[in-house]
């Protein structure tokens, strides 16, 4: 297992209770397989809950967001909803959200759970929003890489949260350097 997914202690920083809420994100991998994740993390009783319980009541053609979990009958903790970034309008692509890159984002929210990025107070009083990128163009054959590239960028991006990355000096030094997998502006 890659080690760099591993955040030391001493390098988090645990927001007091009472943070409204975190926002981590991350990409790996590349092609079809890439995963794009964005994630909100914070309190039951504050905005993440207001905003997580609004999007599971209010699903939109396509976008259906559903609770996370390790396998049926054991949600993730803390809750997780996962938000498709795509519309989910076809068996093969609904599959893979459903499967892989949930199966992706347990398994990242689980390690960071087991690395103590998540403390057990978070685990049973906060939420997570996971807004997650299924590329249309996958196929089957992605599966694995869609799962371990979701598992990895879930885990990242807890991370990332936690420990307010990115920093503003690299923010500020790189903020002209604008590009991403689909575009790369000329010069």
């Amino acid at each position: 297992m890659d080690d760099s997914r591993f955040t030391p202690e001493s390098e988090l920083l645990v927001p007091p209770h009472d943070s409204p809420l975190l926002i981590g994100e991350a990409f790996v991998g590349t092609g079809p397989a890439a995963a794009h994740l964005n994630l909100i993390l914070g309190p039951k009783d504050g905005p993440v809950g207001i905003a997580w319980a609004t999007a599971l009541a209010t699903p939109s053609a396509g976008h259906a967001p559903f609770m996370v979990v390790v396998h049926p009958d054991l949600p993730v903790l803390p809750n997780t909803l996962f938000v498709s970034k795509s519309p989910l309008m076809t068996q093969p692509h609904s599959s893979l959200a459903w499967g892989a890159a949930q199966a992706g984002v347990a398994a990242g929210i689980g390690q960071a759970a087991a690395d103590q990025v998540l403390s057990p107070e978070h685990l049973r009083n906060w939420l997570v929003i996971a807004a997650v990128w299924v590329d249309p163009a996958a196929s089957v054959q992605d599966a694995q890489a869609i799962f371990e590239n979701n598992s990895l960028g879930t885990h990242r991006a807890v991370v990332r949260a936690f420990t307010s990355q990115p920093p503003v000096e690299e923010y500020l030094s790189k903020h002209d350097q604008v590009w991403n997998p689909y575009f790369t502006p000329s010069t």
